[in-house]
């Protein structure tokens, strides 16, 4: 079976990733227009770095859950074709054991050169403006898809959605685009497809069947169902 799974900030949230959006539409204290779009890195890149620097060396206090830990397992089985599209920037699936994940919001653990157009891996700061790997040049920022940015890797997502046989939402609240169009275009080219979230979205009823609870819970336990056949 070819299974295409969306993951959103639910998953990690279980692990201790902070979703950073709190209910005042702040991130850590800072308007999303600041911390998260081209206009506020060209005010204050300063600003940018260190709030992204912060998130990167988080990634060190925190570890993949069993949701993570299930999916990887679902892969290791080697039954099924399972293609991973997270909109988290984290590492927590590729720590748990995936290899095939695709990170359409790019990654914490990646650093962009405006310069030359090189993408490195980084897990150091980048508020004391580095040289850049490639070409030396001092214009790294975060690899990261900020407001107003073009999503990575749409065309081969949708290639995947074409030959899936199943499509899973987990922990995504399908309100942001592109990825909530997701089930629609998996249901347009005939797969099935399963929500699993903590509670019910404005796009449960999209989907051809859901199951609510910690992502911690119910995706082991659909794993677990597949695994055994």
């Amino acid at each position: 079976m070819k299974i295409v799974v969306l993951t959103g900030a639910g998953i990690s949230a279980e692990s201790g990733v902070p979703t950073f959006r709190a209910a005042d539409g702040l991130w850590e204290g800072h308007r999303v227009e600041d911390v998260a779009t081209p206009e506020g890195f060209e005010r204050d890149p300063e600003t940018v770095q260190r709030f992204y620097d912060d998130r990167r060396a988080h990634l060190s206090t925190v570890a993949p859950n069993p949701a993570h830990v299930a999916l990887a397992r679902l892969e290791a089985q080697g039954d099924h074709d399972v293609l991973v599209v997270t909109q988290n920037v984290d590492d927590l699936h590729e720590r748990a054991g995936s290899h095939d994940v695709l990170h359409m919001h790019g990654e914490l653990l990646s650093a962009w050169c405006l310069a030359c157009d090189g993408r490195f891996r980084w897990d150091g700061p980048l508020l004391d403006r580095p040289a850049c790997p490639g070409c030396g040049d001092q214009g790294l920022r975060p690899d990261i898809v900020w407001f107003g940015e073009y999503p990575y890797e749409l065309d081969r997502i949708d290639e995947a959605l074409q030959r899936a046989d199943l499509f899973v939402s987990i922990g995504t609240s399908g309100a942001v685009y592109p990825a909530a169009g997701f089930v629609r275009s998996a249901h347009a080219y005939g797969a099935r497809t399963l929500e699993l979230n903590l509670e019910p979205t404005n796009g449960t009823d999209l989907f051809d069947e859901a199951r609510h609870g910690p992502a911690g819970t119910v995706v082991p336990a659909w794993v677990g169902e597949l695994v055994a056949g």
